[in-house]
């Protein structure tokens, strides 16, 4: 994830963003920037279940015990919000993944207030696998 910022340019940039529509175009950048989903693990398997739109996770442990995540959406936004996770995950060890608590920075980028009820349920569906899928590997 070269062109993705770190959790500090994330906040950064968002901040710098002046209302909550220039937000949602920012998050929506942030989800094309996420490298070309392979076709061939679009399969129930990696699937998130409860999100409205459909969301696909990868999870590989590399050699040196960090976790490559790879995702995608049929849905702008989505993808953007996977690509947020993506960001404050990155670099982590499935074991800091289980300890890392995401909701914080979600306060800080004042993600929970703007996101549509279904949206909100989507993103904890995706943290909640991400982190089952993790503690199973740690």
């Amino acid at each position: 994830m070269a062109t993705m910022p770190d959790k500090e340019k994330l906040l950064k940039n968002f901040s710098r963003c002046s209302n909550w529509e220039e937000k949602y175009l920012y998050i929506i950048e942030l989800g094309g920037r996420l490298p070309e989903f392979p076709e061939s693990e679009r399969k129930a398997e990696n699937t998130i279940q409860g999100c409205q739109s459909q969301v696909w996770i990868v999870m590989q442990q590399q050699p040196d015990g960090v976790m490559k995540l790879e995702g995608d959406s049929d849905a702008a936004i989505v993808k953007g919000l996977i690509a947020i996770v993506f960001i404050l995950y990155q670099q982590m060890t499935a074991q800091d993944i289980v300890a890392f608590d995401v909701r914080p920075w979600f306060e800080k980028l004042e993600l929970a207030q703007h996101l549509t009820p279904s949206r909100s349920q989507g993103l904890e569906a995706m943290i909640r696998a991400i982190r089952t899928k993790a503690s199973n590997l740690s």
